[in-house]
């Protein structure tokens, strides 16, 4: 497969990924927080976060590329971030990867196993517009109910579900997505029927496995 294009500098994707021949990824339930906590240190100082959901094969996220300036005003602390020199146009991609290559490192330790834990290159879709996001970050948080491990998706723990309709402290960019879905009440209403245009969806959704 010919390598994708990088993610570009203020631009929205669908980022996912599944296990290399279908394995699973997360074995047990610390191995979720823990690919979380390397999201957070890889990832999260890059790009603002709408939704996700970690499953045991394969994980979906959906997040906005910062623009350079952003990143810059967000991270003068970090080596390597003091001007606009550390941001190469292959950075977003390599934080990502960054992500992956720790994550399968550790795997590999805790398990023994040895060799790729995530297929190669890891997906991206471009999506082009808020309708797209609004029905993504809808198709995100039923993934769990769609592939048949709870009956009800808010059942599933490993999303970001939960962490969006709670006043707790998140990460994730909670204010722009239930501006999206026109406030909370709407969001929770939204989310009460799994009415997703899939055709609407088939050119950003990219892969999905059983």
């Amino acid at each position: 497969m010919p390598n994708p294009e990088a993610l570009q500098y203020g631009t929205y994707y669908h980022i996912y990924n599944r296990g290399n021949n279908g394995e699973n990824i997360f074995r047990e339930k610390r191995n979720y927080q823990y690919f979380l906590d390397l999201y957070t240190k890889h990832v999260a100082p890059f790009v603002d976060t709408y939704a996700y959901v970690l499953l045991r094969n394969h994980f979906h996220f959906s997040v906005r590329i910062k623009e350079k300036e952003e990143i810059l005003g967000d991270n003068q602390n970090l080596t390597g971030f003091r001007d606009l020199s550390g941001l190469s146009e292959r950075l977003p991609s390599q934080k990502f990867a960054n992500l992956f290559n720790a994550y399968a490192k550790s795997i590999n330790k805790s398990y023994g196993r040895s060799g790729a834990l995530f297929e190669r290159p890891f997906g991206r879709k471009l999506i082009t517009g808020e309708a797209h996001l609004f029905h993504l970050i809808k198709y995100i948080h039923f993934n769990p109910q769609k592939h048949g491990f709870v009956t009800d998706f808010r059942e599933w723990q490993h999303s970001s579900y939960q962490s969006l309709i709670l006043p707790l402290q998140t990460k994730l960019n909670r204010d722009e997505v239930l501006i999206i879905f026109g406030g909370l009440t709407a969001f929770e209403k939204e989310h009460t029927y799994e009415v997703i245009d899939k055709d609407f969806l088939l050119n950003f959704i990219g892969d999905d496995v059983d």
